[in-house]
């Protein structure tokens, strides 16, 4: 076993994270058996060679029953699972206490409930195929039991369209009881959470923290062969800081395992700062998280552009940036992409398997990325959603049509010293047909001779399998994108976006690398905390103060940046290879 540990914490974190488990779940055998054997399914489908107890656990009900759920952690605040009971869907829920059965009380007492959020038209439609049941006639609107299979399936993708409030209201998942993890006293809505400072105490308060890492114990304590934490984090606002404290802890009681980290934020966080002061706290705040964060983790990945909408990464689709249910499911994309070799099968060094190729852990990836040519640890993500065809050798090759998801970076920019691993899977050909692996091999290498630069060393992982697009996908395909995720020639008349009901996968390719185009987005983070947090008599000093950090904190906090950063500077040139 190979088992990962995946952590979310905080807003985009776990809008990213249902996507990215409504992957996975829709790659397990059963479901991918099902899409093969539809009508003009894919045969790819049949076998992948993954192996999905990367991801999950099996385990049992207290009534016996199998379960296969993931091995996840995640922290929201309260409030934020909606129509979710914290215990998950597949286990009784824990009995609320009674006032009245308090015997020290002796006074009169009242009860307050708040009603309970109820399930939108996906979520009930999912309730129903687990009871075997037809749709429920009580809907809002109704549905007829006369209604065609076709049609219900509109009505879900119309519902969550226009009416995703939270992150759960699209999750096909079941979780543990151990898996979902809410906050006391952070409470949607009420409390401003958007910066460093008012996060601090949340993980220890009211031995908060002692139980979040009793739950991740429970997680670890049962892998036989752990790789690696998947740690994804919202560092946008307060939950940095949570994040952060949770990282101090897991990297000192689990000195071995390897961490991969994404700090991710939505567009919003980068909109609606009303004044000065607000704006210094968010670029002493982004400089603190970044600090902070990339203290306690092997290898960092800053994730979310400022409109994911305009960006290059869109070229061929329809994202709102206003909705995280759209821009998160873009990110998840990406994540689900470059983990595959994290669940490839391993048939041994020297085998030769026809649908998969280029298998990586955890702890090799990151040293293979942070401890090349330098000790670079923060990484660019780049991704092609759709991949361009497999053999067109032309200008726009598939390494020409990566474009980064990591905000701030220097865009163009080629390194000698440049460190990379490239994921491509479900790649097409001209005709239509599945890309071999050896055919995608031919071309990664033909794109690197290509290049006026190629960078130090290189890294290909390889699948047949695209990635499937299951129901509740938003519709944020343009109207170029065929039913297999094939670039058209001419868009599809009538039509604006398409989503899993005219979509069922789509080819993609992802990258990490570690360059010196990283180098503005460190740089950045540097001259604000020296600007604004060490300039004697300056406002941030007495906000970082207020936020529980003393000078000598921050001044380390600036040395370390600056020793990040002179590592990225221009050294004396290396001659390159790859494998």
């Amino acid at each position: 076993m190979r088992e990962i540990v995946t952590i979310q914490v905080g807003g985009i974190s776990n809008y990213i994270g249902s996507h990215f488990w409504n992957f996975q779940s829709y790659s397990l055998k059963d479901e991918l058996l099902g899409l093969a054997e539809e009508n003009n399914g894919d045969p790819v489908y049949k076998n992948t060679d993954m192996d999905m107890d990367v991801f999950y656990r099996a385990g049992e009900t207290h009534q016996g029953i199998p379960t296969y759920t993931p091995r996840l952690l995640s922290i929201d605040m309260q409030g934020a699972l909606g129509s979710l009971r914290a215990s998950g869907s597949l286990y009784e829920g824990v009995p609320s206490l009674d006032a009245s059965s308090v015997v020290t009380w002796k006074g009169k007492s009242t009860k307050h409930v708040s009603e309970p959020h109820k399930k939108n038209l996906f979520l009930q439609s999912l309730e129903d195929e687990d009871e075997s049941l037809s749709y429920c006639n009580e809907l809002a609107g109704g549905i007829e039991d006369n209604q065609t299979q076709e049609d219900k399936d509109k009505q879900c993708v119309d519902c969550l369209e226009n009416g995703v409030e939270f992150w759960t209201d699209y999750s096909k998942v079941h979780f543990h009881p151990q898996s979902l993890f809410e906050l006391n006293g952070l409470w949607r809505g009420p409390h401003e959470f958007n910066n460093y400072g008012t996060g601090r105490e949340v993980f220890s308060e009211c031995l908060q923290g002692e139980e979040i890492s009793t739950r991740l114990r429970f997680f670890v304590e049962e892998c036989d062969h752990m790789q690696g934490f998947q740690f994804i984090v919202d560092d946008s606002g307060g939950f940095s800081s949570v994040a952060a404290e949770f990282l101090e802890q897991i990297s000192d009681e689990y000195r071995n395992i390897p961490i991969l980290l994404y700090a991710a934020r939505g567009p919003d966080s980068y909109t609606n700062i009303p004044s000065w002061k607000a704006s210094m706290s968010k670029n002493l705040h982004d400089a603190i998280s970044f600090s902070r964060l990339s203290s306690f983790c092997n290898l960092m990945v800053p994730l979310g552009l400022p409109s994911l909408s305009q960006s290059d990464a869109s070229r061929f689709l329809c994202v709102d940036d206003a909705k995280p249910f759209h821009t998160s499911a873009v990110y998840a994309a990406a994540l689900h992409s470059i983990s595959l070799p994290f669940r490839m099968m391993l048939p041994g060094p020297s085998a030769n398997s026809e649908l998969i190729a280029g298998a990586l852990d955890i702890g090799t990836m990151t040293q293979m990325l942070s401890g090349q040519a330098w000790q670079n640890m923060v990484t660019i993500l780049d991704m092609a959603m759709p991949s361009p065809l497999i053999g067109e050798r032309n200008e726009v090759g598939l390494h020409r049509s990566l474009r980064s998801l990591t905000p701030n970076i220097a865009e163009g920019s080629e390194d000698r010293r440049g460190v990379e691993t490239m994921v491509i899977h479900g790649a097409l050909l001209s005709g239509g047909s599945r890309a071999s692996i050896h055919q995608v091999k031919n071309s990664i290498e033909y794109g690197y001779q290509n290049q006026a630069i190629r960078p130090l060393f290189s890294h290909l992982s390889t699948s047949l399998c695209p990635l499937p697009i299951p129901l509740p996908f938003p519709s944020i395909f343009g109207n170029r994108i065929g039913g297999y995720g094939e670039i058209l020639e001419e868009p599809i008349f009538g039509v604006r976006a398409r989503g899993s009901l005219g979509v069922s996968s789509i080819p993609m390719a992802t990258r990490l690398r570690s360059s010196k185009a990283i180098l503005p987005f460190i740089e950045k983070r540097l001259a604000d905390i020296r600007k604004l947090g060490t300039a004697r008599g300056s406002y941030g000093v007495e906000l970082l103060q207020s936020w529980g950090f003393q000078k000598d904190e921050v001044d380390d906090m600036a040395e370390g940046l600056a020793k990040m950063a002179h590592a990225l500077k221009d050294q004396p040139e290396i001659s390159s290879d790859s494998d």
